[in-house]
């Protein structure tokens, strides 16, 4: 991976959070590192944590786009027994020197609690590739030996808790990042390059890791026909109950994701990192040649239910029908209300069905289970949200 940092623009930053959103911005700019909104970053300046605010992608974060939090209230926050997501969002409120600014991202008591002036969280997919394999723990603990090496728990509270209690006897400046398991990577250091140049590094060496043993060699074949692509967009619209956008994908690499042996098994094994759910669902609608749309459709929804039904306590039920399709020896559609939205399903998929190529080649991909994929994907401040 690539280091896009330019000492001589350092003349340009009179500040720390100017430094902060400049590495920001270098991190938004790679797709292998953050996707939409994903990932966060921080810095601490006096007693004041300045963390990526809730609504902003890192690429176009300007200073106003990160939430100044009290430092010290946030760290007393991490040594709380329990926490409900609604108590930590309206705690980080009360905690902001600045009312106007966006809502913390839900991970900064976890960036508080890291011993470093700045901290920088991605979702880089080659990390996340190689956690998200069978072998995973073992290939992570081999490459990443001075890291923090973290199995899945979900976001928030939980995971800034989970931290909090096993570092609390940890040298930090022996310890070169975090990993967490299917879902990312932490560096830090008190020099925002230094930090930077720490997660570049640390992908890089899953980047290498991936070529030796895991490198897709992919032959682009004669494009198959979609067929009535109306039909398939009047159907799920009906199903999805709004008017559909829907973006093609026949590349070279969504046809052979599509061409795989018993593919509605092989399409259907979770997530790339957990908090995609919340644009694509847990998985894919898969229709193979033969099947009729309309019959597939409605399995897939009473599949969903029996899968809300199995985890629900108060929930209310999200639509059940797919936002994503993987046509047998075709490729991809991706649907959305919108063609932005639309596109950005798309862009997931395309980071996601490259993972799991990559991971089966080193044993097998393995996702979050279905009950933390519901916990995510049905999370509370999500749902407060429909509940208002």
């Amino acid at each position: 991976m690539k280091n896009l940092w330019d000492d001589t623009k350092k003349k340009e930053f009179k500040s720390d959070l100017d430094l902060r959103v400049y590495s920001s911005n270098l991190l938004g700019e790679s797709d292998e590192l953050v996707l939409h909104g994903g990932g966060n970053t921080s810095v601490k300046i006096d007693d004041i944590l300045y963390v990526k605010g809730s609504g902003w992608d890192l690429v176009s974060i300007k200073s106003e786009g990160f939430a100044p939090v009290k430092l010290d209230g946030l760290k007393a926050m991490a040594k709380l027994e329990t926490l409900s997501d609604t108590d930590m969002v309206s705690g980080q409120k009360k905690l902001m020197t600045d009312k106007s600014a966006p809502n913390p991202s839900v991970e900064a008591i976890l960036h508080a609690i890291i011993p470093f002036k700045f901290v920088d969280h991605t979702h880089a997919d080659a990390v996340v590739t190689i956690t998200n394999s069978k072998n995973g723990v073992e290939h992570i603990s081999k490459l990443y030996p001075n890291f923090l090496i973290v199995p899945y728990v979900m976001p928030g509270f939980i995971l800034a808790k989970k931290i909090y209690e096993i570092s609390k006897d940890l040298d930090w400046e022996k310890c070169k990042g975090i990993i967490l398991h299917n879902h990312g990577i932490f560096t830090f250091d008190n020099d925002a390059k230094k930090s930077y140049t720490k997660m570049i590094d640390a992908v890089t060496i899953a980047e290498e890791f991936l070529d030796k043993f895991a490198k897709l060699e992919i032959e682009q074949k004669e494009k198959q026909v979609i067929g009535d692509a109306l039909t398939f967009v009047m159907i799920l619209a009906e199903a999805r109950g709004h008017e559909l956008i829907m973006v093609q994908n026949r590349s070279a690499l969504a046809q052979h994701f599509a061409s795989q042996k018993n593919i509605k098994t092989f399409a259907t094994r979770g997530l790339l990192t957990p908090e995609h759910i919340i644009r694509t669902k847990r998985v894919p609608l898969v229709l193979e040649e033969g099947d009729e749309i309309g019959e597939a459709v409605q399995k897939y929804m009473d599949n969903y239910k029996s899968y809300f039904k199995k985890f629900a306590k108060d929930e209310i039920m999200l639509n059940s029908a797919p936002n994503w399709i993987v046509l047998e020896n075709i490729g991809i559609l991706s649907l959305g209300k919108t063609e932005k939205e639309a596109r950005i399903i798309a862009d997931i998929n395309e980071h996601t069905i490259k993972a799991i190529l990559r991971a089966d080649m080193l044993g097998g991909f393995e996702s979050i289970s279905l009950k933390d994929s519901f916990e995510m994907e049905y999370w509370e401040l999500e749902q407060a949200k429909l509940k208002k």
